[in-house]
C-alpha cells in the first residue's frame, strides 16, 4: 500500500461499500450520548433528547450519525459495559428505525454487537480494535464496516504518548497493522476506513502537521475518516489575544467549517462534526472547486 492520491480532489478518493455514496465527502453527524463529552456532555443524555438530536442533523443532511456512550476527551473515565449500552441502544434503534444510517462509537465489542443488532450499519472504533481483541470478529462477522483510528492508548494516560519522530510516517505505521488485523479477522477491505486520530496522542502541532499532509495518507488506499470538529487546538488557536483564554468548544465551529473544505479538498471520504449544515456547504463547495 504506497500509491500517493491527487491531492485536490474534492470528492472522496475512495467510499466505504454499503454506506452512501454522494459526489462530495461525507458528513457525519455527532450525538455524544454522555455527560461529560469536552464540546456538548450532558446536552444529549437522556435518550429522548439524543434521538430529537440526531433526528436533526439527519435532517439537516448529515449522511452519518455517530452514537457514543463513552466520552474520550483527555482524562475522561471509561462508563460500564451496563451503563455504555443502556446510554446509546435505545438511541440506536429509534435512529435506525426512522431511516438513518447510524454509526456505533464505540471500543467495545460488547456494545458494537447489540447496536449492530439494534440497527446501527458502521462501527466507529476509536482504538482501532486495540482497546477490545473481539471487535474485529465481531464486525467481521456482521459483515458490516469500520473505522480504524490510531490509538496509543486510552484518555487518562494517551498524551503520555505524544512522542513521534515524524508524525505522518508513525500515523501510516501504527495503523498498516491494524487494517492487517481486520483483515485477516476476515473484515472485507472495502469495509475499513482509517482515521488518523486528531488529539488522541497528539499533541496541537502534531494535529496541524497531520492536515496539512492529510493527502499523505492516502498511502493506505483506504477511505479516509477525519474528526476535527471542535477540538482543543481549534481552541487553542482562536484564544483571545488579550487574555490567552482558549475560544470555548461551540466557538470554534466556524473554524471546523474551514477545515472541512480543506479535509474535502484533500479526497477524505469523511468529516466527522458537531454541526451539519455549514460544514455540508463547506463540503460542496470543496467538490465544486476540485471541478474547476
Amino acid at each position: 500500500m504506497n500509491a500517493a492520491a491527487p491531492t485536490s480532489t474534492g470528492r472522496p478518493v475512495r467510499y466505504v461499500a454499503g454506506l452512501p455514496q454522494p459526489p462530495r465527502a461525507l458528513v457525519m453527524g455527532v450525538v455524544n450520548v454522555t455527560p461529560d463529552s469536552f464540546s456538548d456532555g450532558g446536552f444529549w443524555y437522556e435518550p429522548g433528547d439524543a434521538i430529537e438530536h440526531g433526528l436533526q442533523l439527519v435532517s439537516q443532511g448529515a449522511d452519518l450519525v455517530d452514537v457514543g456512550g463513552e466520552s474520550t476527551r483527555p482524562g475522561a473515565e471509561r462508563p460500564t459495559p451496563d451503563e455504555e449500552r443502556r446510554r446509546v441502544l435505545p438511541v440506536i434503534r429509534e435512529l435506525a428505525a426512522a431511516g438513518a444510517v447510524v454509526s456505533v462509537d464505540t471500543m467495545r465489542a460488547e456494545v458494537a454487537a447489540p447496536a449492530l443488532e439494534a440497527g446501527a450499519r458502521l462501527v466507529n472504533d476509536v482504538s482501532g480494535g486495540l482497546a477490545d481483541p473481539d471487535m474485529l470478529r465481531v464486525v467481521a462477522e456482521a459483515g458490516v464496516p469500520i473505522v480504524l483510528m490510531h490509538w496509543r492508548g486510552h484518555s487518562d494516560h494517551m498524551q503520555e504518548q505524544a512522542v513521534y519522530g515524524d508524525v505522518v510516517a508513525d500515523v501510516l505505521a501504527e495503523l498498516r497493522p491494524r487494517v492487517d488485523a481486520a483483515l485477516a479477522a476476515g473484515i472485507r477491505p472495502e469495509h475499513i476506513a482509517v482515521d488518523p486520530g486528531l488529539g488522541f496522542a497528539k499533541t496541537w502541532d502534531h494535529n496541524w502537521t497531520l492536515l496539512a499532509r492529510l493527502a499523505e495518507l492516502h498511502a493506505l488506499e483506504l477511505p479516509l475518516l477525519v474528526a476535527a470538529s471542535r477540538k482543543t487546538f481549534l481552541g487553542e488557536l482562536l484564544a483571545d489575544p488579550a487574555t490567552g483564554e482558549r475560544r470555548p468548544p461551540a466557538g470554534r465551529d466556524a473554524a471546523t467549517d474551514a477545515l472541512s473544505t480543506t479535509i474535502a479538498l484533500a479526497g477524505a471520504w469523511c468529516v466527522r462534526v458537531h454541526t451539519v449544515p455549514a460544514t455540508l456547504d463547506a463540503v460542496r463547495v470543496a467538490a465544486r472547486l476540485a471541478r474547476g
